[in-house]
């Protein structure tokens, strides 16, 4: 799968991979599974925290969206027999709060030239080939490295002669390698399953909502796709969904879906408490018990005395 246009990036993953491995390997075994481990889940890291203003982006897009769903079903209803004016319109008002509906595209397009150099260099890693600026050194010692008792490069296919060559048993390896898979399918689901739960709710009535539940169902079987993946490419693959998982997490929490009033109108909603919210040691201060209101203050007044108008003595 290797695009001559990416070459640049090719060497620049591999460049990157150079760096996290010769980091690790000035406290571990260069050739030991550990850092191989450690070097392709911190290259994943890496990669998506580049992408993650983007995915910053497509969320906050998405949010306004939600905002505006009233005012364009009021639009869809008032130009549902004049179809070219209705989409000018809906335009219009998404321009105008600043809304983009292509902005849910953003990450998935910048991740896919990232997967393809991924895959690209893993993938000539573990056929041997020191390629992109990797030395033959390197390519030797993520090919020694074992994971689990499964060497790095292998893949669920591989041949039983080609997995002993690695000194790896066979059954312990598929084992190793279906477990991942098995993982990876299982990421996928919950992720998916996380962006169509809340896709729903925020609109009950949306036609597609058939088709995003049989997507929720089919799309772990594309997991099991990267049987055919070395080891070292599932890792990735498992990785970028966990954060995928935690990062979707971590923004719904703090982006409740938008509640409107009557007159579809956006009410505030109060964000979730997080996780860590519910260990945080509270302050003495925090804790002890609001002090009582100052009782207030009345100035006793002399009571005026009515006079006579003709002496001008007090009245008995």
């Amino acid at each position: 799968m290797e695009l001559s246009w990416l070459s640049w990036l090719y060497e620049a993953v591999a460049q990157v991979i150079i760096w996290i491995h010769t980091a690790y390997s000035t406290v571990l075994n260069p050739d030991g599974g550990l850092t191989w481990a450690l070097t392709i889940i911190t290259l994943t890291v890496f990669m998506r925290v580049l992408i993650f203003p983007l995915f910053l982006k497509q969320m906050r897009s998405s949010r306004k969206m939600q905002e505006l769903a009233p005012k364009v079903a009021e639009i869809r209803k008032r130009y549902k027999n004049d179809k070219q004016r209705m989409n000018q319109e809906v335009m219009a008002l998404y321009q105008g709060a600043g809304a983009n509906p292509l902005g849910g595209c953003l990450p998935i397009v910048a991740q896919f030239p990232i997967f393809i150099s991924m895959f690209t260099v893993l993938q000539a890693m573990a056929n041997g080939r020191p390629v992109y600026g990797m030395s033959k050194e390197l390519v030797e010692s993520a090919r020694s490295a074992h994971i689990f008792g499964a060497p790095l490069p292998a893949n669920f296919f591989m041949s039983s002669a080609d997995i002993a060559s690695f000194d790896a048993g066979v059954v312990q390896t598929k084992i190793v390698l279906g477990i991942f898979v098995a993982v990876s399918s299982l990421t996928t689901f919950l992720t998916v399953r996380q962006s169509v739960t809340r896709s729903m709710a925020q609109m009950p009535d949306n036609p597609m909502a058939q088709q995003q539940k049989i997507l929720m169902y089919i799309s772990p079987l594309f997991a099991f796709f990267s049987l055919n993946f070395p080891l070292g490419l599932i890792m990735y693959w498992v990785t970028t969904n966990v954060w995928t998982l935690g990062q979707q997490h971590w923004f719904y929490s703090r982006n409740p879906m938008p509640e409107f009033d009557a007159k579809g109108n956006v009410v505030p909603v109060q964000p979730k408490q997080g996780l860590l919210s519910k260990f945080r040691k509270t302050t003495p201060e925090e804790q002890a018990p609001p002090p009582p209101p100052e009782p207030k203050i009345i100035r006793q007044q002399p009571s005026r005395q009515p006079r006579s108008k003709r002496t001008g003595s007090k009245k008995s």
